[in-house]
């Protein structure tokens, strides 16, 4: 497995593990870490050993956003040895937050402390988030002069609704654990010493069902957050003939017919 910047990662028991590994700064994203998460991400995707990916955070916090001690220095991201960065081109379609988004295996977010601005879009983009009591989510663009760049200002309103999402980004407002449960941000909060236990054994609960369906079921809520309720049930449909053709389909059946737990291959 190549190297990545600022990123620690591991697969077991066909989940992986990508720990943003940048402790001393919270965490903060420089732009070699933004390269090296696109890839480890689309690595993840496309290895068959690999079911559910989860995403947390080393020491104390799990991202601090932007790390803009380095943007401000002229050498972090988008530096090209100018400060006008409206001038500079950046490659979108394989950053983070799209790749993230259009990622098909399940990401569960591991959140072990304080995420804010990027570091609370990049929680949000991933499919269910479960958090440490000490995790906080901190919307603080307006407290910085920018906006939800990274996938945020979509994501929220999704979801918990406009007005609240409002309030939460005009105010830029940090959100405690407890409240981003209330909130339904997060799935659950544990105590910090079972964070990583409680978000394996949800990815081992998807991970034992069958790969193909799970992220074919991924594609389709994904899609239907942008088209007809007609258009997804065609959609949806299209999915269904080549799972029905499936090894994973033959062992299902034969599984609940024989009253056993099935072993899915991915096939």
């Amino acid at each position: 497995m190549p190297g990545y910047s600022d990123l620690l990662y591991e697969v077991d028991s066909r989940i992986a593990t990508i720990t943003l590994n940048r402790p001393d700064r919270l965490n903060a994203i420089s732009g070699p870490m933004l390269e090296s998460f696109s890839r480890v991400l689309r690595d993840a995707d496309a290895d068959r050993d690999v079911r559910v990916i989860i995403i947390t955070g080393a020491g104390r916090g799990f991202c601090a956003g932007l790390d803009l001690k380095d943007l401000t220095a002229g050498t972090g991201i988008g530096s090209n040895g100018t400060s006008d960065l409206a001038t500079q081109k950046f490659d979108l379609a394989n950053s983070p937050p799209v790749v993230l988004h259009t990622t098909d295996k399940p990401v569960i977010c591991a959140l072990n402390g304080p995420a804010a601005g990027y570091g609370m879009d990049l929680a949000l983009g991933c499919d269910i988030r479960i958090a440490s009591r000490e995790a906080k989510l901190a919307a603080i663009f307006t407290k910085r002069g920018i906006l939800p760049e990274s996938g945020g200002a979509w994501l929220l309103p999704r979801l918990v609704g406009w007005a609240k999402a409002a309030e939460i980004a005009f105010k830029g407002q940090t959100l405690g654990a407890e409240e981003a449960l209330e909130l339904g941000l997060v799935n659950q909060v544990v105590a910090p010493e079972e964070l990583m236990p409680a978000a394996r054994r949800m990815a081992g609960e998807i991970a034992v069902n069958a790969p193909l369906a799970v992220q074919a079921t991924k594609r389709m809520m994904r899609l239907g957050l942008e088209e007809t309720f007609e258009a997804n049930v065609h959609h949806v449909f299209l999915q269904l003939l080549p799972l029905f053709g499936s090894q994973d389909f033959k062992e299902g059946v034969k599984a609940f017919m024989e009253r056993r737990e099935p072993q899915f291959q991915g096939r």
